[in-house]
């Protein structure tokens, strides 16, 4: 075992060096990676921009009917043409998205405890394989306590996902939870997406912090910034804007659309930010303009 104590801090991350590829395919770590992966990837990263639109609903599995989704059959028709990715489970995929919609698909793997408990860390693999190949899912979403009680037992539903995921070539994204008690720094991110991905994860999906362009250059993968709580929306565009300028390859947002009063526009708007290169401003200035057409 690797003495720790030995060991030095991190500080060159050579922020300003490109990823070294030795392959032509666009999807950051992915190079290696058969036939059938790159497919799924190139479902879920667009190729000219590089970057993914994903629209997270799967709060149900543990929150119930949130705000702002208490119709699954409303919202998701509403704001599905403004995204690329549907990020939801087995459950919304199957009663509320219509299967011809042409959107890559990140279906939630893993469940566990509802709301009702403090601890969420214990979560199960919820989905077998030949159910993720019945839903044509692109990857699997694996919630990852990273510090937290049930850090192992996560990490364990990781490592299998990733290797029966392998087996039938369907990418894993490891989802790094932030419980009350974890820590929100550059350093545990550093920490926890460098550990989902040498653990065999595909994508990750994190969440943006200061020295975010490190968090970056030390994870091998892409990864994707989850759009946390309700922000307003001006706040949420300059969190949009931040994390794709310093490296994000993607925005998973759930709270800040769909608890949104145009889900649609904002949608739109948050699209132009990972796909066309606007700031923040021009973003929020574009979505103006949409909702007083």
């Amino acid at each position: 075992m690797a003495d720790i104590d030995g060991l030095k801090v991190a500080k060159d991350f050579k922020v300003g060096t490109p990823v070294v590829s030795k392959g032509d395919f666009y999807v950051k770590g992915a190079s290696n990676l058969d036939w059938g992966m790159k497919k799924h990837l190139s479902n879920i990263f667009n190729e000219k921009s590089g970057n993914s639109m994903m629209f997270a609903f799967d709060h149900g599995y543990f929150m119930g009917p949130t705000s702002g989704l208490e119709r699954l059959d409303l919202i998701i028709p509403e704001v599905i043409d403004e995204v690329d990715v549907l990020m939801g489970t087995r459950g919304a995929l199957r009663s509320s998205v219509d299967p011809a919609c042409g959107k890559g698909i990140a279906l939630r793997a893993t469940s566990g405890s509802s709301i009702l408990f403090d601890d969420m860390s214990h979560e199960i693999n919820a989905v077998d394989i030949e159910e993720a190949i019945r839903l044509n899912a692109d990857c699997l979403a694996v919630q990852t306590f990273i510090g937290a009680d049930g850090q192992l037992s996560s990490l364990k539903n990781l490592s299998d996902m990733v290797n029966i995921g392998n087996r039938y070539s369907i990418p894993t994204m490891g989802v790094v939870a932030v419980g009350k008690d974890m820590e929100r720094t550059d350093k545990f991110f550093k920490l926890a997406t460098r550990i989902v991905a040498e653990l065999g994860a595909n994508i990750i999906k994190s969440y943006y912090c200061d020295n975010f362009e490190e968090v970056v250059a030390a994870c091998p993968v892409p990864i994707v910034v989850a759009g946390g709580k309700k922000l307003p929306e001006k706040e949420a565009f300059t969190l949009a804007y931040n994390a794709i300028s310093r490296g994000a390859k993607g925005l998973d947002m759930g709270r800040n659309i769909f608890q949104s009063q145009h889900p649609k526009a904002m949608a739109r708007s948050v699209s132009k930010i990972v796909h066309e290169k606007y700031s923040d401003k021009e973003a929020y200035e574009y979505y103006l303009d949409l909702i007083n057409q």
